[in-house]
């Protein structure tokens, strides 16, 4: 087939055009995709799932009544992390870590769970708990013992409450991570330059009695 110079004018622009396209295709088709560096936190139920949180599906706990969790987090940040998980005790008044200002919760801290986490691990651990003494004087309701994982912890500055029929109580569970330049842990963790947190909450109430 034979192609006069008019024709290879028309058909040079396509042919070189066809030839971009192909090759940005494959650039992309090659080329990885950036990773998205994140820490996730979750919390499962008594069963391992996400359900089966409160015994006999009531947040209403009783005192000694025993209640099983599973918190876990899970490492996608690249490399190993060093993860703290702070646990504070707070009420319907004491604010929860704010995602804006990226400042933790003032609640008071009950204990905490730290391990190193390889990049892709995923790491659950059970958080049982009770609670063993509660007050209920005037506008002092307050829990001053509670037993976590067989470890019991006298409260001193627990949060109070009006009522215990109208006051719900919460675990707040903040993930914290060891900054290295500040040789330190820090609420949540710094991806690209920018700081990110995690935290979860769960609510419950007191029912005097036993179970």
């Amino acid at each position: 087939m034979k192609f006069d110079l008019h024709s290879l004018r028309i058909l040079l622009p396509v042919f070189l055009t066809s030839l971009l396209i192909f090759e940005a295709a494959a650039y992309v088709a090659l080329t990885p995709r950036p990773h998205q560096s994140f820490l996730q936190e979750y919390a499962l139920g008594a069963s391992g799932l996400a359900s089966d949180y409160y015994p006999n599906n009531s947040t209403f706990i009783q005192q000694e009544e025993l209640v099983r969790w599973y918190i876990g987090v899970s490492n996608q940040m690249g490399s190993i992390q060093f993860v703290d998980i702070q646990v504070k005790l707070g009420n319907q008044t004491i604010a929860a870590p704010n995602d804006t200002t990226l400042t933790p919760s003032p609640a008071p801290l009950i204990v905490e769970f730290k391990r190193f986490i390889q990049n892709n691990e995923t790491w659950t651990f059970p958080f049982v708990w009770r609670i063993l003494n509660f007050t209920t004087a005037t506008e002092r309701n307050r829990i001053v013992q509670i037993q976590i994982n067989n470890v019991t912890y006298s409260l001193q500055n627990s949060p109070t409450c009006a009522s215990l029929s109208s006051c719900g109580f919460r675990f707040i569970f903040e993930l914290w991570t060891w900054n290295t330049d500040l040789a330190q842990f820090q609420i949540g963790w710094w991806n690209e330059g920018t700081q990110q947190i995690a935290w979860l909450q769960l609510w419950f109430d007191i029912t005097p009695g036993a179970p």
